[in-house]
């Protein structure tokens, strides 16, 4: 009987079973947007057990959990590893439909060459099994056997990179882990940590940060601080796009109000977040960095989970705020004066990607190819509906071939087969272009799109 992942999973044609296998599967991975720990990297990290590689802080798996009844003390709660684990192989007969029931057994079959399909009845048995290979399977192995040439963390500005130091002197290890400069935390001024983060960022400067020139000398500081590092990618949640113009005046008296804890208006906050966020893409833009806008996240709906077992636990979901016009404003700032910097847009509402997309396309120049980026389905989004829809939309409106590709967006070790997931429906849905009559099988313009779009276009673009 043929295992569920086998050679050809996904590839439902000729054309795109030649792709595949002949030119994107070998192609490294370069994954410029994640979540990995830097520190777990450089000690190598073992894991315990299943649990702890595989569910532990997982909130993708957490969601449908609750969905299929499992009580929190089996999710985030005290209940064991292997009761924890068994709860999730309850779930696993319920995934008709759902992403995870193929990542699952990606997972499994690539790193524990485990053919058996996960349910309450295997469960026991593939725990045991794979806790044998855990023991020699630390974090590094795990990333070089998904053939990854490049990691990009993501890091708060105040972060002194020393695991990232580390990393770069290594020599024993081949992949290279970069951080990229995240700077929430100095845009959300609105938000009740705004003011113990700007304390924090002066302790790391060494200068008080009372005025709107020092928070952005500070800034510029960490930029060129990570920029040493070896960073060259910056990302932004942008849950909700907002800009306003505001003079400097007026900016620096807003921002002087937060310090001072005073209230801010929403045209306040709209003018402090334009300004800074036009600020920070030109110091970008400097260092021929490139940004990400991640828009539309509607964050910990949960009031009560929130309080219980804080943030980024499964408790999110769509926002479906209005976009084109203050992304349209805000990217118009920065090439007014020519310095927009290449610019990655990732909506996590479905409802957003021709908007992205066609705007995206009035910004385009300088000689860069591709210089505005439509991001890869995100998120709720890396579904097979999803990523079609983002490859079709981008299609439609853009150059697929100039498009950088899959990220894990992830914080587990073993994520990666997702970028093979990815490619397998990127090559399967050319394949049926071509199977169409949309377009010739010329396996020679073919072949180098989806290698670039594998890899090459990320390497190039990025300056990797």
């Amino acid at each position: 009987m043929k295992p569920f992942i086998h050679d050809d999973f996904l590839l439902q044609n000729d054309v795109a079973k030649k792709l595949y296998h002949e030119y994107a599967a070998q192609m490294p991975i370069i994954d410029y947007h994640c979540h990995l720990d830097p520190k777990e990297i450089y000690q190598d990290k073992k894991f315990r057990n299943l649990y702890e590689a595989w569910l532990s802080g997982d909130h993708y798996k957490w969601r449908l959990m609750r969905a299929n009844g499992t009580t929190e003390d089996f999710i985030t709660g005290k209940q064991s590893d292997y009761d924890k684990f068994t709860k999730w192989a309850e779930v696993l007969p319920h995934l008709v439909g759902n992403p995870l029931y193929h990542w699952t057994h990606f997972e499994l079959k690539r790193y524990f060459n485990v053919d058996t399909l996960l349910s309450p009845k295997s469960a026991p048995d593939i725990y045991h099994e794979v806790n044998q290979k855990l023991e020699t399977l630390s974090a590094r192995r795990l990333i070089q056997m998904s053939n990854v040439e490049t990691i990009c963390t993501t890091d708060d500005p105040t972060d002194n990179l020393e695991w990232h130091e580390k990393l770069a002197k290594d020599k024993t290890f081949s992949t290279r882990v970069l951080p990229a400069f995240r700077p929430d935390k100095a845009v959300n001024i609105e938000l009740s940590w705004f003011k113990g983060w700007i304390e924090k960022l002066s302790s790391v400067v060494g200068y008080e940060l009372n005025t709107l020139e020092c928070l952005e000398k500070a800034l510029s500081e960490r930029i060129e601080y990570f920029h040493d590092h070896g960073s060259r990618l910056s990302d932004h949640a942008l849950d909700v796009v907002m800009y306003e113009h505001g003079t400097t005046e007026e900016v620096a008296h807003i921002y002087e109000k937060a310090l001072k804890s005073q209230q801010l208006s929403k045209d306040d906050i709209r003018k402090y977040k334009g300004h800074l966020l036009v600020f920070l893409g030109k110091e970008y833009n400097k260092r021929g960095w490139v940004q990400q806008y991640h828009i539309g996240a509607l964050r910990n709906l949960s009031e009560r989970m929130l309080k219980e077992i804080g943030p980024d636990t499964g408790f999110d979901a769509i926002n479906d705020g209005l976009i084109a016009r203050p992304l349209s404003h805000l990217l118009d700032a920065l090439d007014s004066t020519g310095e927009l910097p290449k610019t990655i847009i990732y909506t996590l509402n479905p409802r957003d990607f021709e908007v992205a997309i066609t705007m995206m396309q009035a910004f385009q120049g300088g000689g860069i190819a591709g210089k505005i980026q439509f991001g890869s389905a995100w998120w709720f989004l890396d579904t097979i509906d999803g990523m079609t829809k983002q490859i079709k939309a981008l299609g439609n409106n853009g150059l697929l071939s100039r498009f950088v590709g899959m990220l894990t967006d992830s914080r587990s070790f073993l994520s990666y087969p997702r970028h093979e997931y990815f490619r397998r429906l990127l090559c399967n849905i050319i394949g049926e272009e071509v199977e169409k009559g949309y377009y010739p099988e010329d396996y020679e313009i073919l072949g180098k799109m989806v290698q670039d779009i594998s890899y090459g276009n990320a390497k190039n673009y990025f300056n990797f």
